[in-house]
């Protein structure tokens, strides 16, 4: 027995909940005044498990009036916080949350906002930080406090579960279906945002510094998720019916959840969509009771929150859908340094023969002594990346040896120096060879390509290019109108993936 089915063996199976059940709760709710969720997304991968939603890379009043125009549940909003340090990040998050307000307080039908800080499914990220900041703005603007805060990094697409309140993250390839506490990972030695904690109410006491105490969490634990599973054969449920194990599951959250005061933390257990859906069930039935409530979360609930069905993955016919693809090469663009990424790179260029390599060297773009010294050497990369479109695809990557310092805002400085010169190659490529597609490999990257290296400001995420994950926008103005975009996370998929989805896009793959 692995060690997965040895944890769950203690709870109930899960209930089967379809995502209509969810989709139908929310529309309820929204009967006399229309609800929309709006995502903070620390970086643009947040969107990889949804579809067909408005997201903006800018965040004027103006540009939340286009996105509450399209009449959709959620709306993303890249703010690529995970970017920035602790008060930057604190003043993008009020400066969004104050003009998503403005703009709903504008419409004739009376807005109602929820939301959301979506953050990374390995625990990195600005917490507590941004859920502090968006609680203090509503109440400030609105005069509304927020009764608990409840955190939901899970993301069973790609192996993160959640289970008797510790986080895992599942194993690929040789440890396929291993189950390591998310601390003992990788994530957890994170620069900028390391981490000592796999229990998420120890976690929320650590990254809180002593605020709010393990022994104060909420947890949400399988068997209060999946409290209508056990319900079959009851009084309560005679003939077992999965409507009203919904139900009950959804009580038994609520009921959880109504102690909840003054931002408290509330930690859930998911290890399935069905487990999702039926938090989304509960926590739509704790607002019905009047809790008010924030979420931290990561990729998947934005889906399952508001009702939405899984996507089947895109083809790649599907991809250039209403556009005519150029024949110019693809362009593939990778900053992660995560050893997922670095395996999906070396499959890539082994397999795509056909393809030209070029490679920014960082060493050497940190060591420019003046900013003239640097922007030779990319324009120099820049010709080398255009001719080579011109007869294929092209894999532009950042040196793989990492620059580490052991001081955070340095770390973020370095990042952010490697990050403007991927978006000066990609900016530079655009305005004088676009590409027939655009791959971005990484949070950063992807967040900084997308809106700077391809200008898009309103785009459409279409939805995934691998199931669950991997997600495809449809820039709606700018430069990159009518070029796929493929948002790629670092620390998703396995050595294939980049592979796979470079096939999918490419017409001499």
């Amino acid at each position: 027995m692995t060690l997965e089915a040895d944890l769950l063996a203690a709870f109930p199976a899960e209930v089967r909940i379809p995502a209509r059940l969810v989709a139908d709760a929310v529309a309820a709710s929204s009967a006399e005044t229309p609800r929309m969720l709006v995502v903070l997304d620390d970086d643009p991968t947040g969107t990889q498990s949804v579809a067909d939603l408005p997201v903006l890379t800018r965040w004027d009043v103006e540009d939340f009036i286009w996105a509450f125009g399209q009449a959709k549940p959620a709306v993303y909003v890249l703010t690529n916080t995970r970017s920035l340090d602790p008060a930057e990040a604190a003043a993008r998050n009020e400066e969004v949350v104050r003009n998503a307000l403005a703009a709903a307080s504008g419409t004739d039908s009376g807005l109602r906002l929820g939301f959301v800080s979506r953050s990374d499914s390995t625990l990195r990220g600005h917490y507590p930080l941004e859920p502090d900041v968006i609680a203090a703005t509503v109440a400030e603007v609105s005069g509304e406090a927020t009764d608990g805060v409840v955190m939901v990094p899970a993301f069973p697409d790609a192996g993160r579960v959640t289970i008797s309140g510790v986080h895992y993250t599942r194993g690929t390839g040789n440890d396929a279906g291993k189950l390591t506490p998310a601390a003992e990972t990788e994530f957890a030695k994170d620069a900028s945002f390391g981490y000592a904690n796999s229990e998420l109410a120890k976690y929320v006491e650590e990254k809180s510094k002593g605020r709010f105490a393990a022994g104060s969490v909420i947890v949400l634990d399988l068997n209060i998720i999946r409290a209508g599973a056990a319900s079959a054969g009851t009084a309560e449920n005679p003939d077992g019916d999965p409507a009203v194990s919904a139900v009950i599951s959804a009580h038994a959250i609520a009921d959880a959840i109504e102690p909840a005061t003054n931002s408290t933390p509330i930690v859930a257990d998911i290890v399935t969509e069905n487990d999702l859906r039926a938090l989304s069930l509960g926590l739509e039935e704790a607002e019905r009771r009047g809790k008010k409530l924030l979420y931290r979360v990561g990729p998947p609930f934005g889906r399952a929150r508001i009702g939405q069905e899984i996507r089947t993955e895109l083809s790649g016919a599907e991809a250039y859908a209403g556009n005519t693809p150029s024949e110019a090469g693809g362009l593939i663009v990778v900053g992660s340094h995560v050893g997922v990424t670095t395996r999906q790179l070396k499959a890539l260029t082994e397999q795509h023969s056909a393809a030209r390599i070029v490679e920014i060297d960082v060493e050497k773009l940190l060591a420019a002594e003046t900013e003239t010294a640097a922007d030779v050497y990319l324009n120099q990369t820049v010709d080398t990346v255009v001719e080579a479109l011109r007869g294929g695809d092209v894999i532009v990557h950042t040196s793989r040896l990492l620059i580490k310092t052991d001081d955070a805002a340095e770390s973020l400085r370095i990042a952010r120096t490697v990050s403007a010169a991927v978006v000066a190659v990609v900016n530079r490529t655009l305005k004088t060879f676009p590409p027939r597609f655009v791959i971005a490999k990484g949070g950063i990257t992807s967040s900084d390509v997308a809106a700077h290296g391809l200008e898009i400001r309103h785009a459409i995420v279409r939805g995934p290019m691998l199931p669950g994950i991997v997600s495809l926008w449809e820039p709606v103005d700018g430069p990159a109108k009518g070029i796929p975009y493929i948002v790629f996370a670092g620390n998703v998929g396995d050595d294939q993936s980049l592979a796979d989805v470079t096939r999918k896009l490419s017409n001499t793959f």
